[in-house]
């Protein structure tokens, strides 16, 4: 018996059960095209960060510590709302003399921002003619990213930004970001925005991929869009429904306007805060979305908790196993970005934060290297 015929003998057991946990069919974890008994996983991820500003010096620091690939921003000159090919190929150029890879840009549009401050919020908004413009320019960004030799954009659907409500003690002084949900208290109770329900938000979000799909298939340059971090209940939050907050909502929207340029800035930190049971679940999760070839990047953090309570944790401290995670996108043949994100802070101590991400690498590099070597 190999190990496809095992999996299908106990689809009803423990395998199954945590699909089903997951919001997935119960065949999920056995649908997986697993490698010849024996065999293991060749490894095609590269180490990657999204961390600003687009600097040298920056770009050294990520260079000094093993990053090879890169996310990054570039200029934007004369009010424009997208960097042109040429602004987007400087900070290509400038990523090379590090020997680095400007993998994925970052556009100005639809950031991970809370509506109430964003200046640009025309498509979240469904205002006219201000979406309309916004739209354009963000198919004039799949253009230039094109003439330009980047192959993906990532970008945010969201209004409430990322929700988090209190900060607790983490190892020695660092402090993390958390979330309880039940004792969070909406301030003011509407945004701008108002109420939005869940059909109005996909009413939004298919309107935006109507618009923008076609160009990326056209150009070929896919679309990363992050999950809403975190999901919160059906009541919602701010009055209003966060649709890509759970794995039911991420399957829906990758079926919309179907494309191989259409997929997910996978962030495992988020689709874990959104599982009763992370440390089962997502395993499951990353199968279904990788092998449908829907994870365009990876945003490689983890958390202690669950839906509705958790807080953010050093890579090696929290539910989740990280290397059975690794090995699960080697599984699936993901060759995108492993990146740190939402690193710890020590209060007063400013570039605490670089040496939270130096220490990420360096995880993330030796769970690559232990991978390869297993």
């Amino acid at each position: 018996m190999d190990r496809r015929d095992f999996l299908a003998g106990i689809g009803a057991g423990a395998a199954a059960g945590s699909a089903v946990g997951a919001g997935l069919p119960a065949y999920a974890a056995t649908a997986v095209k697993h490698a010849p008994p024996g065999a293991r996983p060749k490894l095609l991820m590269k180490l990657g960060c999204q961390s600003s500003p687009s600097t040298d010096e920056h770009f050294a620091f990520l260079a000094r510590y093993g990053v090879t690939h890169i996310a990054a921003e570039g200029e934007r000159s004369q009010g424009r709302l997208y960097s042109t090919a040429d602004e987007v190929k400087a900070v290509r150029e400038m990523a090379e003399k590090h020997r680095l890879t400007l993998a994925i840009f970052h556009p100005l549009l639809l950031p991970s921002s809370h509506i109430d401050k964003e200046a640009h919020g025309g498509i979240m908004l469904a205002s006219s003619p201000e979406r309309e413009r916004e739209v354009e320019a963000f198919q004039n960004q799949i253009r230039a990213c094109a003439a330009a030799g980047v192959p993906c954009i990532k970008y945010n659907m969201s209004l409430l930004g990322v929700l988090r409500n209190h900060h607790e003690q983490g190892r020695g002084d660092a402090m993390f970001s958390a979330w309880d949900e039940a004792s969070a208290k909406p301030q003011p109770p509407l945004t701008r925005a108002g109420p939005v329900n869940a059909e109005q938000f996909w009413e939004r979000i298919t309107w935006f991929l109507d618009h923008v799909v076609p160009v990326a298939n056209e150009y070929k340059v896919r679309i990363a869009c992050h999950p809403q971090d975190p999901g919160v209940g059906p009541q919602g939050y701010q009055s209003i429904n966060r649709v890509l907050g759970t794995v039911e909502g991420l399957k829906h929207f990758i079926s919309i306007r179907e494309s191989a340029y259409h997929g997910l800035n996978f962030c495992q930190g988020t689709v874990s805060e959104d599982l009763e049971r992370p440390a089962e679940q997502i395993f499951d999760v990353i199968r279904y979305f990788g092998t449908r070839k829907k994870i365009f990047n990876v945003h490689f953090r983890n958390i202690v908790g669950h839906r509705g309570h958790f807080r953010e944790a050093f890579p090696d401290e929290g539910d989740v196993d990280l290397y059975k995670a690794l090995m699960t996108y080697a599984e699936v043949g993901y060759d995108g970005m492993l990146m740190p994100d939402h690193v710890p802070e020590v209060p007063g101590h400013p570039e605490a934060a670089l040496q939270s991400f130096a220490f990420a690498y360096g995880h993330i590099r030796g769970l690559m290297q232990a991978a390869q070597h297993a």
